[in-house]
């Protein structure tokens, strides 16, 4: 029951994309499909504890969940078994996923509405190269020696929360920013 779930989930994960063309592996959905799995292995057994009697199985089966459910996790948030074509593979989906909301959702606020329609621009257009980058890996190869590359900062930093602010179109008082979290 739970195999068969697991599996229903990973389809169920792509039912939000804009488009079917859109529709990759994604071997990082792959590993949260797991992460759901062991957590819902867990939850079900919590839930019918009294119905099964012997306690080691039901304890064998929780260790299986948490265990499960601990690996997928940690290869979701690491990313280590990711490399460029999984990673774009992966990001295609996503992107979709913020064409269809972007492009679905009922707003009313003009601000947020040229905010959504930038965000479909640049999704389209990043869908576009990765779909280029895959084809272009697939014919002649990767351009680097295999060196991992270092990505840019996650930060919040402070230009780009004044480019953000800049975007809102009014003053953004003390209040507001404050609750903005920079980085370090």
């Amino acid at each position: 029951m739970v195999a068969t779930s697991t599996a229903i989930m990973f389809g169920l994960m792509y039912l939000n994309t804009f488009e079917l063309d859109h529709v990759f592996w994604s071997e990082t959905r792959f590993w949260m499909t797991f992460v759901m799995g062991g957590m819902m292995m867990i939850v079900m057994l919590l839930f019918m504890w009294g119905m099964y009697k012997d306690k080691t199985k039901n304890i064998v089966i929780l260790g299986v969940g948490a265990l499960v459910f601990a690996v997928a996790l940690w290869l979701v948030r690491s990313q280590a078994t990711i490399n460029d074509e999984e990673y774009m593979s992966a990001m295609i989906p996503h992107h979709s996923i913020a064409v269809l909301t972007s492009s679905r959702a009922e707003i009313t606020d003009p601000r947020v509405r040229k905010l959504a329609d930038s965000i479909i621009e640049a999704q389209v257009k990043e869908i576009a190269e990765m779909e280029l980058l895959l084809k272009d890996i697939e014919k002649n190869g990767e351009m680097g020696d295999g060196t991992p590359l270092s990505a840019r900062t996650t930060d919040l930093t402070p230009e780009l929360l004044q480019k953000a602010a800049n975007a809102v179109e009014r003053p953004i008082g003390p209040e507001v920013r404050d609750e903005v979290k920079m980085g370090e």
